[in-house]
């Protein structure tokens, strides 16, 4: 079997995360993130629908991490993105994280909203 090296560009892969944190691009941040191709920024948790509504449009996925264990996001969050068009996936912030990694490595529009383990 020959693996190769996987290059991301102008991407920022998930390198790492733990409690409380995530590493992105060689960056730690603290607490949820939301991660596109506009950058690493903040976010909020479910009530931060506006930060995930403006990715409309230019993501082609929204991965959501529910934290170290998967759950439902809120009725009305989803309901929201549905009307916005915007297709998302639900999964546990880890599973989500290698996901992300997967397809950005493929180049494809997604982005990542994850909350902390």
């Amino acid at each position: 079997m020959q693996l190769n090296e996987v290059t991301f560009t102008e991407a920022r892969p998930v390198d790492g995360y733990g409690p409380g944190f995530f590493r992105i691009a060689g960056q730690v941040h603290q607490g949820a993130v939301l991660a596109s191709a506009t950058g690493v920024v903040s976010w909020q948790g479910y009530a931060d629908d506006a930060a995930l509504l403006a990715l409309a449009g230019t993501v082609d996925v929204l991965f959501i991490g529910t934290g170290a264990e998967i759950a439902h996001i809120p009725a009305d969050l989803r309901q929201k993105l549905e009307e916005a068009g915007l297709g998302h996936e639900v999964m546990n912030s880890p599973a989500a994280c290698r996901t992300y990694n997967v397809l950005l490595s493929e180049g494809r529009r997604i982005a990542l909203a994850v909350l902390p383990v």
